[in-house]
């Protein structure tokens, strides 16, 4: 192969004037230039990795995310990667060089004029994606889908075309993702990897698409000599499984996959502000069990509210039990240090603990507290100290519309169970059964309100979608963070989230971009299936700067299944007193 490509061979060459407008054309696109390069590189009949590494190299390209990329890459099985498109055609061969040493099965579907390369044309599958009606497609994607079907890698660039000017949106973007995407991330036991691919053409290159958008595909060979020591930016999420991955149709499940290469995005991020507790100081020492014991025989037998499987649930006030509630804000600091919330104290107290009413959770072989709630009755509260008398209003504005405010209520914070009983169905049953007949003793109590700590353990990202997707709209208008979360979820996500029902989709947000998988939070997940309202997130000063996703349930309106379940007998003379 002597040449590239030249438009000398696309023109007749019988005249003088277009052999003129041939050699200007060559120069003009940087056609010539490819082949100046090509022929003195001696890069004829090279592997497709020599191929790629020499191209890469003679480009000069400092390249950044790679090793991230191929960590994130499965060894084995179906998987599909796809990609933002912004250069059109560099970006391939980057990707395709680096997940071919993960995975030596990977095809690339690209457009047909990457084929100009043909030391590349082993990674390829061609299509032509500037016609959609182009015959020659369907066997390109029929290739595509049993290439993954076989349990290999496909790489693909869904848009189809380089990303342009949007003026709707001022910014370069993309072109919807075509829904082979959505068919591919379908199939049986496939992942999925979202990338986002950093940069943009040259000034002139998006001038030249608002003339005639076709021309833009001419300039893309002038378009990658000019990355000559370019940086590239490579990010990369983590496998989705194509079980996690919802939609309605394959062209949701499409701008779904979109908005997870989106949400890659390294000009979408936030720093969490630093830590304002750097030293903890050491743990106080466990309160004895005989102290404990001693404080809960003493309590009066009303204040005991739940018995289950060698456990009982409790509630009592700091004045009658100062040794248990020592051992709760011990096991508090505890748990919280876990989650980057501790006060760095010996132990979690503040003047609340002697106004609060505290329920916890008794082994009763050993007279150890597993787990516990804070709950403030906020009529009470409200009565002795107006709104100061309640812990979340140093969180949040309170507008006189809200539950808190409109009747009485129970303020919930504070919770935790011990590393031990996290996660575990058992200790959270008890925590909720134990909620549940506290609000059957004291009926007039028919929302719960109080808000899940985020942990900053959480990407900044993942917040800010939990903030979008679960708080309502018409919810934010009664109350208001004092201390606001200020980072919105990327314009394409933004997009995505007005389109489409964008609570199915939150999960796998979150899984594609915590590192250890982390989900919703599970208490909010609780929450949810109470029928919880959620209405605004607000940073907590006093709890090392942690965000707090503020929430209400009306018990009245929980559903049956659960209230029989966490309100047993009582549950229906509970109901009928809101009658």
């Amino acid at each position: 192969m002597s040449q590239v490509i030249s438009i000398n061979n696309l023109i007749d060459k019988s005249s003088l004037k277009t052999q003129a407008l041939a050699w200007v054309l060559d120069r003009l696109l940087g056609i010539a230039k490819m082949n100046e390069l090509y022929q003195l590189h001696q890069m004829q009949g090279l592997s497709k990795e020599a191929f790629a590494d020499k191209l890469i190299a003679l480009l000069k390209l400092n390249i950044t995310g790679l090793d991230a990329l191929k960590q994130q890459i499965p060894t084995s099985g179906p998987v599909v990667i796809a990609s933002n498109h912004p250069f059109g055609g560099i970006e391939g061969v980057i990707l395709a060089r680096a997940i071919g040493e993960v995975r030596p099965d990977l095809k690339v579907l690209a457009n047909k004029g990457l084929g100009i390369f043909r030391e590349l044309k082993d990674y390829f599958i061609f299509t032509n994606p500037l016609s959609q009606k182009d015959p020659r497609n369907g066997p390109s994607l029929r290739q595509c889908i049993s290439h993954v079907k076989n349990g290999k890698a496909l790489l693909l660039f869904p848009a189809g075309k380089v990303s342009y000017y949007q003026a709707q949106k001022n910014a370069i973007s993309e072109h919807t993702w075509n829904k082979i995407v959505g068919r591919l991330i379908s199939i049986n036991d496939a992942q999925y990897v979202p990338v986002f691919v950093s940069g943009e053409n040259s000034s002139m290159f998006y001038r030249i698409e608002k003339v005639y958008f076709r021309l833009r595909m001419l300039f893309l060979g002038r378009e990658l000599l000019n990355k000559t020591g370019a940086h590239i930016d490579i990010h990369t999420g983590h496998p989705i499984l194509e079980k996690q991955l919802k939609g309605e149709s394959f062209e949701e499940k499409a701008a779904f996959a979109r908005s997870l290469s989106y949400a890659q995005d390294g000009k979408w991020r936030y720093q969490w502000p630093a830590d304002t507790v750097t030293e903890y100081k050491p743990l106080h020492a466990p309160v004895p069990s005989a102290l404990i014991r001693e404080e809960i025989n003493a309590l009066p037998g009303e204040q005991t509210l739940s018995t289950f499987k060698g456990f009982t649930v409790y509630f009592a006030y700091q004045h009658q039990a100062p040794n248990i509630v020592t051992e709760i804000a011990r096991l508090r600091e505890l748990v919280f240090r876990e989650h980057n919330e501790g006060s760095g104290e010996s132990i979690d107290t503040d003047h609340f603990d002697a106004t609060y009413t505290q329920l916890f959770i008794v082994r009763d072989e050993d007279a150890s507290i597993i787990g516990a709630y804070r709950i403030g009755r906020t009529d009470q509260l409200i009565e002795r100290d107006g709104l100061d008398g309640l812990y979340l209003n140093k969180m949040f504005n309170f507008h006189p519309e809200f539950i808190n405010r409109k009747g009485p209520s129970l303020e919930l914070g504070r919770s935790f169970l011990i590393p031990e009983y996290q996660g575990s169905y058992q200790g959270l049953l008890l925590l909720w059964r134990g909620i549940g007949a506290l609000a059957c003793k004291f009926p007039q109590y028919r929302y719960l309100y109080g808000t899940v700590s985020i942990s900053k353990l959480y990407d900044p990202r993942s917040v800010s979608l939990i903030k979008r997707v679960l708080i309502q709209q018409n919810q934010r208008q009664h109350v208001q963070a004092r201390h606001p979360f200020d980072f919105p979820p990327h314009q394409e996500i933004e997009e995505f989230c007005q389109q489409y029902d964008s609570r199915a989709h939150l999960s796998s947000w979150l899984k594609s971009i915590e590192a250890d998988g982390k989900d919703i939070p599970i208490l909010a997940k609780q929450y949810e299936k109470m029928g919880a309202q959620f209405h605004a997130l607000g940073i907590d000063t006093s709890f090392n700067h942690t965000p707090g996703l503020l929430l209400s349930v009306d018990l009245v309106k929980a559903p049956t299944k659960l209230l029989k379940l966490y309100l047993g007998e009582q549950h229906e003379a509970y109901l009928s007193h809101h009658e």
